[in-house]
């Protein structure tokens, strides 16, 4: 049907669900059905008495975490009255007959938390996971799965011709056709969280980087959608070619010919937005409410119930916008202004509509003398603590489901695109989040005008950030030149891990050894194997490592294993160690091991590096000691070993491996980093050579070479060894990479051409 496009108005709410509504599904003309934090799926059937509005009527109980995605069964023999089919973080797929309100099925397998499902054709269920993994079910059985990501997957949706289109933490979309990728989609930023099917046309995605896109089946982007300022949870068409998303930015907007006509407000984040057969919209809300949105003027709500919507809006607002360290709507009204004051100068902050607005009294007139807007934070006395440290804020910050909620400090004196900065780099998040977290502080703090501090440089790059808005005589006005990539500021780390193919790698060298009479004895137990699967799960419940702990066992045991297995085999176990070394009581612990007379880790270092050395143990390896960077207490190690470390990889600059060549480059980024704090000329000296050895190789591809030049660039701008790197004739090394067609390489060509010119 088509329909001109009027202002969406609230038809009704639906209230019931005690927590976020997560998401919607509409049940063809029959009902609506809605999924919460609160465990419960809820359907709504239309209100007999009223035509605008509907009552909820089943509830059905089962997961026992939150609920997520859900899929609407047609009537049919086995289901007359419809059924549906859940997914929640508990990892199970219920699915119900809504004649009585019963589970028909548990089907159990995924690993981790059910983040979408649809049906097929043959009425199969396929579900998606943060497990990577696509499962089908039949009949209440799991008939196939496979490894359809290398990320997390966040949505599944099936396709008028039959197909199974993906997208997942890894920012691309896949095409299936059974198992078989047909073809991936490439071209979102960040995570694609949402997608839909836009009848005629395409695919239809939504992203955590702020976007919505449009795609011909071919992979063809027809059309972005850019409007809102946050994470875009969900997206979803309707047959006249409108479409409706959903965002953390607390909008459902509406667009039309990729335009957005309308954007509806919400008391707080949008999780799913859905359009009913007749044009109207469902929003699921973190407030806990389901609300209706229609364009047809007989089924408006009345306009009282329009009115207590705006004031909740209000209300919503003012309760997170805080004043002299009370809430605005704890502050007296204009009204406290009758009252003189009983001394002069006494100062009174009362509410001027949504802002605290400062007087002062006149004892000589009389009266209150207006001084200001007021916006500051919350009291000295209640301000939190963080890693020891007192702010004026300490937020909770809920990057994606499945996901650890991550704080993030604040001080109202500081910049917050400085902090924004230096929290993602610190958190391993994309730099692209930058303007979401900035928003995000500037809402939450009731900050409006920041004064942007024109000295201010990235910590990752150690280039002015771009502030949107801003003029552009910042740079000009700087006291020093600017540049784009240097100095580097921070570690990066190797943080991702496949844990269960590391220890199904670790299970089928057990098993080889343990066939082999001659090397039965250097197996695992029983209790050992069971003791790195916990190991191992402590290392995955990352939410916890502020509280989690290891044995000193655990650590022996991992050792011992580097010690003993076959040189051959031991390229797994060091990949946990790897990830032991982020963990800050296991860095702790191995730590001891380290600094012991015989230093265990540098004996393992030029066993796995001598000739002839296999690429898998130099791999994970080199990333362990990449990951020692992440904790300052192995600074001193580090720095005492730079030379043997250098040496003993240094080979990885000559192998045909990029994944060497990337890892290599961290390392010498990383001991940039340390040894431009420490002033270590020598050590300098050594790492510049190593990034020189990158650059000059023309197999080396792009972020290899982007983080040796960085490298150099850093060392060259704020290291010793400047007019060392003039003599090894840097300059025709930047004028090359000025000349490369990969924009990150040119800039950071002209950094150092930049600097070369100042000398």
């Amino acid at each position: 049907m088509q329909i001109d496009f009027n202002e969406y108005q609230l038809r009704s709410e639906l209230h019931g669900h005690q927590d976020d509504v997560r998401g919607i599904c509409v049940c063809g003309n029959d009902g609506i059905a809605t999924s919460s934090r609160d465990r419960t799926v809820r359907f709504w059937s239309l209100d007999s008495s009223d035509k605008r509005k509907f009552a909820c009527s089943k509830i059905l109980l089962g997961h026992s975490s939150f609920v997520g995605p859900l899929v609407w069964i047609s009537p049919n023999q086995e289901f007359p009255q419809g059924g549906i089919v859940s997914g929640g973080m508990d990892t199970l797929v219920l699915v119900w007959d809504l004649r009585t309100v019963e589970k028909v099925h548990t089907l159990q397998g995924h690993k981790l938390q059910v983040t979408a499902i649809a049906l097929d054709d043959n009425g199969d269920i396929i579900s998606s996971s943060v497990d990577c993994t696509l499962r089908r079910w039949r009949n209440g059985q799991s008939v196939e799965t496979w490894e359809a990501h290398k990320a997390p997957i966040q949505a599944v949706i099936k396709l008028p011709s039959g197909e199974i289109v993906t997208g997942s933490s890894d920012t691309t979309l896949k095409l299936w056709k059974g198992k078989t990728c047909l073809h991936t989609f490439d071209g979102h930023a960040d995570t694609v969280r949402g997608l839909a099917v836009m009848p005629g046309l395409g695919i239809l995605s939504a992203s955590h980087d702020g976007s919505l896109r449009l795609w011909a089946v071919s992979g063809e982007v027809l059309m972005e959608m850019v409007g809102h300022t946050a994470i875009v949870y969900s997206v979803d068409s309707h047959p006249s070619g409108l479409i409706v998303s959903g965002s953390e930015d607390r909008f459902a907007k509406i667009w039309k010919d990729g335009v957005c006509v309308q954007s509806i407000e919400h008391p707080g984040c949008v999780w799913d937005a859905k359009f009913l057969e007749n044009g109207d919209i469902v929003t699921a809300c973190s407030d806990g409410t389901v609300r209706i949105w229609t364009v047809h003027q007989d089924t408006v709500a009345d306009q009282l119930e329009l009115d207590l919507y705006a004031s909740q809006l209000s209300q919503y607002k003012a309760s997170r916008k805080r004043v002299g360290g009370l809430k605005l709507e704890e502050l007296p009204g204009l009204d406290s202004l009758k009252i003189p004051g009983t001394s002069d100068g006494q100062t009174k902050i009362v509410r001027e509509g949504d802002n605290g607005v400062a007087y002062a009294w006149n004892m000589s007139e009389q009266k209150w003398d207006k001084i200001g807007e007021v916006v500051d934070g919350p009291e000295e006395s209640s301000r939190p603590f963080h890693d020891g440290a007192q702010y004026d804020y300490v937020f909770d910050v809920d990057i994606g489901d499945g996901m650890p909620i991550r704080k993030l400090p604040y001080n109202r004196s500081d910049n917050p695109y400085d902090v924004a900065d230096k929290w993602l780099l610190k958190e391993s998040l994309p730099l692209s989040f930058r303007e979401q977290i900035v928003q995000f502080i500037l809402q939450n703090t009731g900050q409006k005008d920041v004064t942007f501090d024109a000295s201010f440089r990235d910590p990752y790059t150690g280039s002015n950030a771009y502030v949107p808005g801003q003029s552009s005589h910042v740079s000009d006005i700087s006291a020093k030149p600017t540049f784009k990539h240097i100095p580097k500021k921070g570690m990066l780390v190797f943080d991702a891990a496949q844990f269960d193919g590391i220890l199904k790698k670790i299970t089928e060298f057990n098993n080889a050894l343990l066939s082999d009479q001659e090397t039965q004895n250097m197996s695992l137990t029983e209790p050992d194997v069971s003791r790195l699967g916990s190991i191992v799960k402590t290392l995955k419940d990352t939410s916890y490592y502020h509280s989690s702990k290891f044995a000193d066992s655990d650590i022996a045991l991992l050792l011992n294993l580097l010690q003993s297995w076959p040189i051959g085999m031991i390229f797994p176990v060091f990949d946990i160690l790897r990830m032991v070394v982020l963990h800050p009581d296991g860095a702790t612990k191995l730590q001891k091991h380290f600094e012991a007379k015989n230093d265990i880790l540098m004996e393992f270092i030029k066993k796995v590096t001598a000739n002839p050395a296999i690429p898998a143990n130099l791999l994970t390896s080199i990333r362990t000691i990449v990951n020692l960077f992440k904790n300052s207490c192995y600074y001193s190690w580090l720095q005492k070993h730079c030379s043997e470390i250098l040496d003993a990889f240094s080979s990885c600059s000559s192998s045909s491996n990029k994944n060497l060549h990337l890892s290599y480059s961290t390392l010498i980024l990383n001991y940039t980093v340390l040894l431009i704090e420490s002033k270590d000329r020598e050590g300098q000296s050594q790492v510049l050579s190593a990034a020189l050895e990158i650059v000059e190789n023309e197999n080396v591809e792009g972020d290899s070479k982007f983080r040796a030049l960085v490298a150099i660039g850093s060392l060259m701008l704020e290291g010793l060894v400047k007019k060392i790197a003039l003599d090894f004739d840097v300059l025709n090394v930047a004028k090359a990479a000025k000349g490369s067609k990969e924009a990150k390489i040119a800039e950071v060509g002209s950094d150092i051409e930049l600097l070369i010119k100042q000398s």
